[in-house]
């Protein structure tokens, strides 16, 4: 009583001391007021109801051949040599991309979070580790969107709060950002969303020496989530400001300067040390050739900002559907802005992969986005607006998503299957010996990650002992089905004979060693190349 809420964030009547506030005595009741066997059980069974959607959905995918070597494959070898006590190290990424041999993941993207998944390759060494693991991590969200809510909602009545608690619960554990992200089989994604939620989390709590540990914790998933931390240390300055925090504000001024210079750092520094190429992900060409060429570009001219912002038209699309999913209720709250960097990325990025909302990079937004829903509810409801109709609507449009973007896969047999064209992948990559060198399909690269030294078959001959390729059906990175044929001739005429042929699915074993034209593994002095993006992609929302 006495208490006021400014952005979610309540301040105690008198003056504060700055002191931060210790735990409750056992007699004192929480936020929401006393939650009892029932509020668990709900909790739990969202939790669960997370995990099971989110790794059904990563095992569905690799069941039907969906989850593919990029990036699947890619991150099970990195993580299977952390638990080698290894540097991460991908063949399937540096041999199609020319890095040279030996080339640290750490060297690509900042991603050392991942070293943490190496233990459990000691219980199972198989991909679907991951798979499973990214379902607990995205699941072990929903306690801190439900804890999220109890703050938001804190001067409300206790039957308001466990609504809040439960809806938010619900539409953070069947978010289609994260079905997606379960679809597309793993990613360092995984590990930026319970961060980022117990980040903000701590916050709203006023815990902040915890929320800043989650907040450097954040900086090890990805080298710009830096800047996602600075943004919130802004905000949380603000509000401590606001609120009389002395001790937030000044988390909030180390977390606004911390945060971008670790990303500054990571990215000027240290990918460079592991071997990263200069420029290599630089995808903002219409801007500039570089930063230092945008940078002065944008403060000439900084209309081109919205120039570039918004054509192709498919980014307006994209930013629509983000906010539209939630009913745009993260327009009402200052969260939101730390959704910015990671938007501006994209909207502003050359690269046409940037663009639908299949991909996993929702997922990083997810967390940002249900928070600032979450805060514009509680204040609507204070202010008794309609607060009650916008969750409906929230509700409502996120789930009709998540419906068409993987929930409704589920209960549909056929796609659980490989279709025609895949399932002869599977059959013939069982007949490929352990420890042989192979070049695969990317479709079932990830079958063979375990037992063998896989690469995907690309347009470079690489030399293995075995390839295994479709001929009628265009598989990545490959231009064309008759690309993909002339690669089967050329080795068929060097050395390689057919061991088997089904439904347009070949599997060739070489059985003489001669050199076949244009062959070529990178070697110590190889020059890194990028991705050349098909036509069609970016075209749609809905297609990679």
């Amino acid at each position: 009583m006495g208490s006021t809420v400014t952005h979610g964030v309540i301040s105690p009547p008198g003056q504060d001391t700055g002191r931060v506030p210790g735990p409750r005595s056992s007699g004192e009741a929480s936020p929401s007021g006393p939650r009892g066997a029932g509020d668990r059980g709900r909790g739990i069974v969202l939790t669960a109801l997370c995990f099971l959607v989110c790794a059904g959905l990563g095992l569905q995918s690799w069941t039907a051949l969906r989850a593919t070597g990029f990036d699947l494959g890619i991150f099970d070898q990195a993580v299977r040599a952390y638990a080698h006590l290894e540097p991460p190290r991908s063949p399937i990424k540096n041999v199609h991309h020319e890095f040279p041999p030996g080339f640290s993941l750490l060297g690509d993207h900042f991603t050392p979070a991942l070293a943490l998944l190496a233990p459990l390759y000691w219980l199972w060494d198989d991909p679907r580790t991951l798979i499973l693991a990214q379902a607990a991590l995205f699941a072990a969200g929903v306690p801190v969107v439900r804890r999220i809510a109890r703050h938001t909602f804190r001067n409300a009545e206790p039957l308001v709060v466990r609504r809040a608690a439960d809806l938010g619960g619900l539409v953070y554990a069947l978010g289609w950002p994260l079905l997606n992200s379960s679809s597309n089989g793993f990613h360092e994604v995984a590990f930026a969303v319970p961060l980022t939620l117990l980040m903000l989390e701590r916050g709203l709590a006023h815990r902040y020496g915890a929320a800043a540990l989650w907040a450097l914790l954040l900086c090890t998933a990805k080298e710009d989530m830096g800047l996602v931390v600075g943004a919130y240390g802004i905000l949380l300055a603000v509000r401590a400001h606001t609120a009389g925090h002395r001790a937030g504000r000044a988390t909030g001024a180390a977390l606004a300067l911390a945060g971008p210079l670790v990303s500054a750092v990571v990215i000027a520094w240290f990918l460079p040390a592991m071997g990263g190429p200069e420029g290599y992900y630089w995808s903002y060409g219409r801007l500039g050739a570089d930063p230092g060429e945008a940078l002065a570009q944008v403060l000439t001219a900084p209309w081109i900002l919205l120039q570039v912002a918004v054509t192709p038209f498919v980014k307006v699309a994209m930013v629509a559907w983000i906010l539209g999913t939630l009913a745009l209720l993260p327009l009402g709250s200052p969260t939101a802005l730390l959704a910015v960097p990671l938007l501006a990325e994209r909207v502003l990025s050359d690269n046409p992969n940037h663009w639908p909302v299949i991909n996993h990079y929702d997922a990083f937004l997810w967390p940002i986005l249900l928070t600032a829903s979450l805060e514009t509810l509680a204040r609507l409801h204070e202010r008794r607006r309609s607060a009650r109709r916008w969750a409906v609507a929230a509700l409502a449009l996120s789930s009709a998503a998540a419906v068409v973007l993987g929930l409704g896969t589920l209960v549909r047999p056929e796609f659980w299957r490989p279709s025609p064209d895949k399932r002869p992948l599977a059959t013939a990559a069982a007949l490929i010996p352990d420890g042989a060198t192979v070049e695969a399909d990317n479709t079932v690269a990830p079958r063979l990650t375990a037992r063998t030294d896989v690469v995907i078959a690309d347009g470079t001959p690489r030399g293995a002992d075995w390839v295994l390729l479709r001929v009628d059906d265009r598989t990545f990175p490959f231009a064309s089905v008759e690309e993909q044929r002339r690669r089967v001739e050329l080795l068929l005429a060097h050395g390689y004979t057919t061991v088997r042929e089904e439904d347009g699915t070949v599997l060739l074993h070489r059985t003489t060693i001669v050199p076949v034209p244009g062959m070529r593994r990178p070697g110590p002095d190889s020059t890194p190349v990028r991705e050349a993006v098909p036509e069609d992609v970016g075209a749609n929302l809905l297609r990679r």
